[in-house]
Formats: C-alpha cells, sequence, structure tokens
C-alpha cells in the first residue's frame, strides 16, 4: 500500500510556508520539511497541511507524530479518505491499536466538531424560538410552529451524545517518544509501570507540572507532558 498525499497539496492554505515544505519534502529533507508545514499549520490550521505534515514526519522515522497528525487531519475533516487510509497503514506497518472509541465517540467522528456543536446551538434555537416567537410577535400559534419545535428539540437531542463524544475524545493523546515510559508517580525516579510505544494512543485523566496521568490498555501511570500529542489540540 503506498501512502496518500504523498508531498503535493491536499486544499491547504498556499502559504509561504506550505510552498517551501511542499519544496523541501520533494528534495527529500524531511525534517526541514516539517518544520515548514508546522509554521504554515499555525499561520493557518488545515487538514491538508497536516496530511502532508504527517507524511513529513513518517519519511522522517517519526512515527508518533506521524499518527497524531493523521488523526488531527481527520479531526479537522472526517471526510478525509487518504488521513484514515494512511493511518490504517501506519498502524499495520507499526503494530499499533488505534484508540478504543465508545459508540458517543465513533458518532462524534461523522462531522467535523464545530458542526456538531453548530448543529446543537441551532436546534435549541429553533425549538426555543418556534415555542416563544408566536406569542412574542402576537401572532397565532399554528400546528406548523408545534412541529418544527417537536424537529428542533429532537435534533438537539440526537445531537448531545456527539457532543459529548467531542468533549471525551478530545482527552485522546498520541505517544510522540519512542522511548516514553509510564511511571507510578510523577517523578523521574518512580517506578516503571511499563514502556509505551511511539504512536500508541492514550486517554488524558489529569495533571501534574510536566507529567499528565493517563489510561492506555496496558495500565495506568504519569507520562511526560512533552512526549505526548493530543489529538484535539491543533497547532499547539
Amino acid at each position: 500500500m503506498i501512502l496518500s498525499g504523498a508531498i503535493n497539496h491536499c486544499g491547504a492554505a498556499a502559504d509561504a510556508g506550505f510552498a517551501q515544505g511542499l519544496a523541501a519534502g520533494r528534495a527529500g529533507e524531511f525534517n526541514q520539511a516539517a518544520k515548514y508545514f508546522r509554521a504554515a499549520l499555525v499561520a493557518q490550521p488545515a487538514s491538508g497541511t497536516l496530511l502532508n505534515l504527517g507524511l513529513a514526519h513518517w519519511r522522517d522515522g517519526r512515527p508518533g507524530e506521524a499518527i497524531l497528525c493523521w488523526e488531527q487531519s481527520a479531526w479537522l475533516n472526517p471526510f478525509d479518505q487518504d488521513a484514515r487510509n494512511n493511518l490504517r497503514f501506519v498502524r499495520t506497518e507499526t503494530q499499533v491499536e488505534p484508540p478504543e472509541l465508545v459508540w458517543y465517540e465513533r458518532s462524534s467522528t461523522w462531522l467535523p466538531a464545530n458542526v456538531w456543536a453548530g448543529i446543537l446551538c441551532g436546534c435549541l434555537w429553533l425549538a426555543v424560538g418556534m415555542m416563544l416567537l408566536p406569542d412574542v410577535l402576537r401572532v397565532r400559534k399554528a400546528r406548523w410552529h408545534q412541529v418544527v419545535a417537536a424537529l428542533g428539540l429532537g435534533a438537539f437531542l440526537l445531537s448531545l451524545p456527539p457532543n459529548l463524544g467531542v468533549v471525551t475524545r478530545s482527552r485522546l493523546g498520541i505517544v510522540l517518544d519512542k522511548k516514553a515510559v509510564l511511571r507510578l508517580t510523577p517523578t523521574k525516579q518512580a517506578e516503571v509501570v511499563a514502556t509505551l510505544t511511539a504512536g500508541e494512543p492514550v486517554r488524558r485523566v489529569r495533571e501534574r507540572g510536566d507529567y499528565v496521568f493517563v489510561r492506555t490498555p496496558r495500565g495506568a501511570g504519569w507520562v511526560e507532558r512533552r512526549q505526548l500529542g493530543m489529538t484535539g489540540e491543533i497547532a499547539n
């Protein structure tokens, strides 16, 4: 299988940093390409930039950063099949499992996070408006007002689980460092619980100083914050 989005424009902003990243990638200077794409991402977050940044990281031998970029690309644009194909390919190559999602988290991946928030707010205001506006405007409340209000309320209730999924999914992180370890307490001298694999998914529970308490399929413990990337924290 060939990775998709092979260092070409994927709908991202055509700024100087992105163009320089493309040129560096084509020249085989993947570390430099990653720096340019990162600068372009800070200027304007875009799924195409993340797609190419992930590819630069992968070819530079940094699978954790690559997986994080493609997870973030899918977060911004769930319809980008290239990012999902790349994730499947790299996880197969590195033998890293994808994060386990509960049903409401899976439903939250169907649309971008901001779209779910817009649906929630829009449907709530639609339902409230249809119930209150006729009285405010002193017009006779028609049957269609009640129908629209009911539909808006129903859509509001249906959008609650995906919005919850967006919140809980934002706590998913990806291990970046190949030498990351899970420790019993948030200190360098603490007992090692497990050694983590670059690209392995974790769930953030809380933070203390430079450490993050996470849960993984292999147990729970503390890991250094710099060794993690959060899927919902794009261009940070």
